[in-house]
């Protein structure tokens, strides 16, 4: 059956049927050259460029960076949710993901969310009806995503990686949700980061034990069959209890960096620097 599946599935579904007689036809690459001209970053990714064309994707690169700094800068110690722009409101995993919005904001928390929908929105209205700071990092995309309604602040990023840094670098946690391919990603660079040393032992927070199970079950099996070190499958806090995630971050991420003794930098305006109100 499974066999029969994959022979069924095609790799490519908008690729034309490839068989040894097939030639790529001069329409063929004409296309291909139009579809990585139509956005910037295609053409960056697609190999070697002229040098001119890979400095100004640098200086975009440095601008993204900069935007960022800007604004995230002053929004004090963050808590970063992860989770599906997909996910509809009033649903289970939105109003938990709602929850623990609140939950970091009662904590002292700034929630910082990718800004657009589905859990990211849950995330920052959480924080923002419980008058906690609610912040956005938008990502630019070719189909519009708009910044979901309980953002305080947000900041529009060119790039996934830049933006995905910047979701991590200002974060003493991290809360993952339910999600995509996406969320994956975001989940287990954060991992690698600090398994690797590059970041500090920041908790991570995996709630939505019915969806995210097969996967814990996976992390075990890396760590059994020696693909990870036996301890890292402790770096993940699996839970569904907004108390018990609560009490987490409480213990990993307050307590052990001192946050409450932290201040936040004060933004100078002739630089046209701005803090950020709840």
């Amino acid at each position: 059956m499974l066999g029969e599946k994959m022979q069924a599935h095609k790799p490519c579904p908008d690729c034309p049927e490839v068989t040894d007689e097939h030639e790529i036809t001069e329409e063929e690459i004409r296309q291909q050259k139009i579809f990585e001209l139509e956005v910037e970053e295609r053409s960056w990714l697609a190999g070697p460029r002229s040098r001119f064309h890979d400095l100004m994707s640098l200086l975009r690169v440095g601008l993204d960076l900069i935007r960022a700094y800007r604004i995230l800068h002053f929004v004090g110690p963050c808590v970063t949710i992860f989770g599906s722009a997909r996910t509809k409101p009033g649903t289970r995993w939105y109003e938990l993901a709602r929850e623990m919005g609140a939950a970091c904001a009662e904590l002292g928390f700034t929630t910082l969310t990718g800004g657009g929908p589905g859990i990211m929105q849950a995330g920052n209205q959480g924080a923002f009806e419980a008058g906690g700071r609610s912040i956005g990092v938008n990502i630019i995309l070719p189909f519009e995503q708009n910044v979901n309604p309980y953002v305080h602040k947000s900041v529009d990023m060119r790039y996934f990686f830049t933006r995905k840094t910047m979701l991590v670098k200002y974060s003493y946690a991290f809360i993952v949700m339910p999600g995509g391919a996406g969320t994956l990603d975001e989940m287990f660079e954060t991992m690698t980061l600090i398994q690797t040393g590059k970041l500090k032992n920041f908790p991570i927070i995996l709630m939505g034990k019915d969806f995210w199970q097969p996967l814990m079950d996976f992390v075990y099996k890396m760590a059994e069959e020696g693909t990870i070190s036996p301890e890292d499958p402790e770096l993940i806090f699996f839970t569904d209890s907004v108390e018990e995630a609560k009490a987490h971050l409480n213990r990993h991420a307050v307590r052990q960096f001192g946050l409450r003794r932290k201040e936040v930098p004060k933004p100078i305006p002739v630089l046209g620097e701005h803090g950020v109100e709840a």
